[in-house]
């Protein structure tokens, strides 16, 4: 059973053992449970806990998580402005006579660029427990989605930093689509190594995250938007587009030089798409 599957049942008051799973091998889907609920009996409905208090509870499940996060964790976060003009040179390019369900997106470009960086620094690629950092067994960034009912999930891509952008493109629309329909696995739930959020979409420019616990890091990227900008050669004034990349954490495992050694070496690898 997934566990938004799971999660819907509880609050709707559906026992899953007497479902049948549409799901890969089975699996109790979140779409299975909506299907129950609409074919159940009047007292069972009545009995079903209102949708305001269902989110209600999910506010209540992520404010625990992230108290805690904010409770337990000395955060210390940094900001650096990515110029993005090759990045979107770039993106167009490759995406010329592609079809519309094969484009790349610049979110992929991002997520790989922040896997490469966490090779050079793995202490922001990992976990804190019992008193000391355990390195991560790979790179397994945890992608923050957004769900239909209200709340944030960070289920996992693994392996990011091994390979290439176009599968990392479908297993992220993948992962989107699923994370939805409430049909993740447990590996991608309890499996990222550190988790990237993208607000850029919503507009803002730049994000302070929480990290989740016990994960050590947490990278945020902005909108990308055009800004005034100075070459570093000539000195000569342009409009460039750019983004806000940040970084939030744990100072227990890791200290602002590392930092902000990781953020120059993700701008200077979007500055080399190709090399992605």
């Amino acid at each position: 059973v997934s566990p938004a599957a799971r999660k819907r049942a509880e609050a709707l008051g559906v026992d899953l053992a007497a479902l049948s799973g549409s799901g890969p091998g089975g699996a109790v889907t979140l779409d299975d449970v909506e299907r129950a609920t609409a074919v159940a009996p009047p007292a069972a409905a009545a009995a079903a806990i209102p949708a305001a208090e269902r989110q209600a509870g999910t506010r209540r499940a992520i404010a625990a998580a992230m108290s805690r996060s904010k409770r337990e964790i000395p955060h210390y976060y940094l900001f650096e402005t990515v110029p993005m003009a090759r990045a979107q040179d770039w993106l167009s390019r490759a995406n010329e006579g592609r079809p519309i369900s094969a484009r790349l997106l610049m979110a992929v470009l991002q997520l790989k660029a922040v896997a490469l960086a966490l090779r050079k620094y793995p202490e922001l690629n990992g976990f804190h427990r019992d008193g000391q950092f355990v390195a991560g067994q790979g790179i397994h960034v945890g992608v923050a989605i957004s769900l239909r009912q209200g709340g944030l999930i960070a289920p996992a891509l693994h392996d990011v930093d091994q390979k290439p952008l176009d599968v990392l493109m479908r297993e992220l629309a993948d992962l989107v689509k699923r994370t939805r329909a409430g049909s993740l696995r447990s590996s991608e739930m309890s499996g990222p190594t550190v988790t990237v959020t993208n607000l850029g979409e919503q507009g803002v420019e730049a994000v302070a995250g929480v990290i989740y616990p016990p994960q050590v890091a947490l990278v945020g990227f902005g909108r990308i938007a055009p800004r005034p900008w100075v070459h570093e050669e000539g000195g000569g004034l342009c409009v460039m587009p750019a983004v806000t990349a940040s970084l939030a954490a744990d100072h227990r495992v890791s200290d602002g030089h590392r930092g902000a050694l990781f953020l120059a070496e993700l701008r200077e690898l979007l500055q080399r798409p190709e090399e992605l």
